[in-house]
């Protein structure tokens, strides 16, 4: 999406960065022409991402997962590094 140059003006005077734009962007809530990111949506967010990176840093701790599936349909699980080719055999 492209900023004017009035956009990219009130930016800089206001101290508002790209990001703080990108994330209104995804997580606001749009009323109209408007995208609005409140407070208390900012502290829920908040805590959406905190316990996302809990649950990353469990996944990495494990080596990662994947899931296969096929069109809606989820058919299996596993760990990647739960493959031992010496059990295999």
């Amino acid at each position: 999406m492209s900023k004017t140059r009035h956009m990219q003006q009130r930016m800089s005077q206001r101290g508002i960065t790209a990001e703080i734009i990108e994330m209104l962007l995804r997580f606001g809530v749009s009323d109209g022409d408007k995208i609005t990111l409140t407070r208390k949506n900012c502290q829920l967010l908040s805590n959406l991402f905190a316990d996302l990176k809990k649950t990353t840093d469990k996944m990495a701790e494990k080596g990662g997962y994947t899931v296969v599936a096929s069109g809606d349909t989820l058919i299996t699980t596993y760990r990647l590094n739960s493959y031992i080719p010496s059990l295999a055999k």
